[in-house]
């Protein structure tokens, strides 16, 4: 199933010129920052092959992810970090990313296009959300390529090499959590997770976050 422009279509005929589609990378992860990317296109044909990130080989996203970045109009990523995540929980976090990606875009949405069910953003953009996205809408699955390049390079950058960063970005394989039972966590790790309460030895390194601060996560663990 290809992406198709149709939710553009209707966005423009409503009377938005300028339309970012948004996707997030990393919600899942144990490890690692959360990264958003906005993607701004002129409605133009996209690089063959473009579809949903998770539904591409590796190799062929980093290439698709360059062809992307040529081909869109605009194109932007921000991050929000493990302490932010601690500190703040989830959603606070991808606020925070998806902000600063819609900030460091060159043009500015009239309206933004947001992968999922759930409006994380909110004011002072005009947010319309889509269900699977990332599959269905050119600029959405466009920004889900990029973000996941960028996100996949920051890990594999970080080493750690026994926790499998390179291959596993920081989610749960099970060379990350055997990793983990034997040296605990690092400095790059989120320490407000539940998985640590699986986790004896390390479990007295869990941060607590106030409950009104953010939601919790459930635990992944084994």
């Amino acid at each position: 199933m290809a992406p198709t422009y149709a939710i553009e279509h209707l966005l423009r005929a409503a009377g938005s010129a300028v339309i970012a589609g948004v996707d997030e990378v990393g919600r899942g992860a144990w490890a690692g920052p959360v990264t958003v990317c906005a993607v701004v296109t002129d409605l133009s044909e996209p690089p063959d092959g473009l579809t949903d990130s998770k539904l591409l080989s590796p190799a062929r996203r980093v290439a698709l992810a360059g062809e992307v970045a040529a081909w869109a109009t605009a194109h932007a990523c921000g991050d929000a970090d493990t302490a932010e995540i601690d500190e703040l929980g989830m959603t606070e976090a991808l606020r925070r990313a998806a902000r600063r990606a819609l900030d460091a875009l060159p043009v500015r949405p009239d309206v933004v296009i947001l992968d999922g069910k759930h409006d994380y953003l909110g004011s002072p953009w005009p947010v319309r959300t889509e269900v699977k996205g990332d599959l269905t809408c050119v600029s959405v699955a466009a920004a889900s390529v990029i973000a996941k390049v960028r996100r996949d390079a920051h890990m594999a950058a970080l080493g750690h090499e026994e926790y499998g960063f390179a291959d596993n970005a920081g989610y749960p394989s099970p060379a990350h959590q055997a990793a983990l039972a034997e040296h605990g966590p690092t400095a790059h790790h989120r320490l407000s997770w539940s998985y640590l309460d699986d986790l004896p030895r390390w479990r007295h390194l869990k941060k607590h976050r106030n409950s009104l601060a953010g939601e919790g996560q459930l635990s992944l663990f084994g």
